[in-house]
């Protein structure tokens, strides 16, 4: 009898600590004051004197990608095209939060970004250890030249 009952006594304080284990995932999804920038055209500043002509200026223009909801974390893109190139490509949101997230996103971030700017488009390739992270960012990313209608 005594065995019985420090049995479920011990698997009941298992499943009690099971459950209340918070991981990554958990809680609830960050909102846009969490962070995270509209999705879509980001309105250009406005234009200062003694800039060129408008019509002599390569048209620019900037997007931000929606919010790709990851494993690890959210992935957000921005991408700036100017002349029907894109030009600068950022992450406004990416997995943080442990030194291993940040490791990874310090190597995977520049290649990324590296690879857009040679492809001139979302089809790129996964980053080796960032798999998770590379999807999102090229998702995200997609999304941003959706909305600039680029491509």
């Amino acid at each position: 009898m005594r065995r019985l009952t420090l049995w479920i006594v011990s698997t009941i304080a298992a499943v009690v600590l099971l459950l209340s284990y918070r991981t990554s995932l958990g809680g609830p999804a960050p909102s846009a004051a969490a962070g995270a920038a509209a999705p879509g055209i980001v309105p250009a500043p406005a234009p200062s004197g003694g800039s060129a002509p408008p019509a002599r200026r390569a048209r620019t223009v900037t997007a931000n990608g929606t919010v790709a909801r990851t494993r690890w974390g959210p992935v957000q893109v921005q991408v700036t095209i100017t002349g029907g190139r894109i030009t600068e490509v950022r992450a406004l949101r990416h997995p943080t939060g442990n030194d291993r997230d940040d490791e990874i996103n310090g190597y995977a971030l520049p290649r990324l970004r590296a690879e857009v700017l040679q492809a001139q488009s979302a089809h790129i390739d996964a980053v080796s250890g960032a798999t998770v992270t590379s999807g999102g960012y090229a998702e995200s990313l997609q999304a941003a030249l959706d909305a600039a209608h680029f491509g």
